[in-house]
């Protein structure tokens, strides 16, 4: 498994993430399109053109699942059950079509399942970056891991 297991993590733990992902117009047409959102700010360059970007933005939420994407290769990539919840959702800068996002994630809490006693729970914090080091996106997110096979 190229993700590591619940045992693997260390509080404090810092993964500053190789893949980088420059983002396009066609991602947040169809993301916008997949997800039924309609919001003219995403979709209508003129009417974005009146706003206070004076452009179109990238779906927030889309922003949010590639922060969150970046970092199953290295963090959980066929180790994780699932998400157990995400907080503390922020965007202090949009992006917008051509900005490349980075991504930097750190471990905050890790806990043993008390119900599940080969699984484990990672908190992570996760902060999205674009090419003038803006943060675009911060969350954190707690998962359910497996833990080493016996």
């Amino acid at each position: 498994m190229a993700g590591l297991y619940y045992e693997e993590f260390k509080v404090g733990m810092e993964f500053r993430h190789a893949l980088t992902r420059t983002v396009t117009e066609m991602d947040n047409i169809l993301f916008c399109a997949m997800t039924h959102n309609p919001q003219p700010l995403h979709l209508d360059e003129e009417f974005a053109r009146q706003t206070m970007y004076g452009q179109r933005l990238v779906n927030s939420l889309f922003t949010l699942g590639l922060v969150i994407g970046v970092s199953v290769a290295e963090t959980t990539l066929g180790t994780t059950l699932g998400n157990l919840g995400m907080t503390d959702i922020r965007f202090k800068h949009p992006v917008f079509h051509g900005d490349t996002v980075r991504v930097v994630t750190r471990i905050k809490e890790l806990r043993e399942s008390r119900s599940r006693p080969n699984e484990g729970i990672v908190t992570f914090e996760h902060i999205g970056y674009n090419q003038r080091d803006e943060e675009v996106c911060y969350v954190v997110r707690t998962g359910l891991m497996r833990k080493r096979p016996a």
